[in-house]
């Protein structure tokens, strides 16, 4: 039998994009079983007729409310609301603030939107998504030096979307698919800047992805050995055999998230810089 799901509404207010505030409640609600939040965001709440409406919202469905105003009469009547509601009400960022603040012995500068300035990290987020958006799936091959990160896996193994978060954070990432029976770019096994990993996942979840894929396209055109198990067996091990023989570290993707693996890797490309470091220094 399923359990019955308690709702509750959760408020998120942001002078900013919320990105923050939506992460942070994310990875709170997702502790709780047989809980589900009724999600209202308000973005960009930088007057008091904004508020307005964030009010009115409030008071017609009221809940938890997180949020990040940087403007202190904004934050206090948002304050004043929740307590006339009886409702609980957390400025996330402020405990951060506290700690800076009581280490760093420096004032805050209540900067709105301060982490979404257009400074050189931001044009090098904007760089490497193109780069990897131009370099998804192998399209160009000549170029790979220009990777911070190359990725190499059989169909169905995540490789994009890792590629395109590596690329938010600033990692030029590339991708090449292994696909029996066809030759790899003679570049990738060229390689000297880029850091090159493999990723698999085990057959059944590889079978259970590409099955899905099929009945989604509604497609007839498509080769059994696609999701034959045994030949997807014979895919992985073709992948451990060339990661092993260049060796490239290999990951195993099969019960990771794609923020778990793309943390994975950007701590063998921490390593990987630190060594060439070390060495030239040698």
């Amino acid at each position: 039998m399923n359990k019955s799901r308690n709702y509750f509404h959760l408020h998120l207010v942001s002078d900013s994009t919320g990105e923050t505030l939506m992460t942070v409640a994310r990875a709170a609600t997702v502790q709780y079983e047989d809980v589900q939040e009724i999600e209202h965001v308000y973005p960009l709440v930088r007057t008091q007729k904004q508020l307005d409406r964030v009010v009115s919202e409030i008071q017609a469905a009221p809940g938890i409310v997180l949020y990040t105003l940087v403007d202190k009469d904004i934050s206090a009547r948002l304050e004043r609301t929740c307590r006339e509601l009886g409702i609980p009400f957390v400025n996330i960022l402020d405990p951060v603030f506290a700690v800076f603040q009581s280490y760093l012995n420096v004032t805050q500068t209540h900067r709105i939107g301060g982490q979404h300035e257009l400074d050189a990290e931001y044009f090098k987020r904007i760089d490497a998504l193109n780069y990897t958006m131009m370099h998804d799936d192998g399209q160009i091959w000549e170029d790979l030096e220009a990777a911070d990160i190359v990725l190499v896996g059989i169909s169905r193994t995540s490789k994009t979307p890792t590629c395109i978060y590596l690329a938010n954070r600033g990692i030029k990432a590339a991708n090449v698919p292994l696909v029996p029976d066809i030759p790899l770019p003679p570049q990738l096994l060229e390689l000297k800047k880029p850091l090159v990993v493999g990723l698999i996942a085990s057959a059944e979840r590889i079978q259970q992805i590409r099955r899905n894929r099929v009945l989604s396209l509604q497609s007839e055109n498509y080769n059994d050995t696609y999701v034959d198990r045994k030949e997807i067996a014979r895919e992985i091990n073709l992948t451990r055999r060339l990661c092993s023989d260049n060796e490239w570290p290999l990951i195993d993707v099969t019960r990771r998230s794609i923020e778990e693996t793309a943390a994975e890797i950007l701590a063998l490309y921490r390593a990987a810089k630190a060594k060439q470091v070390d060495d030239q220094e040698m």
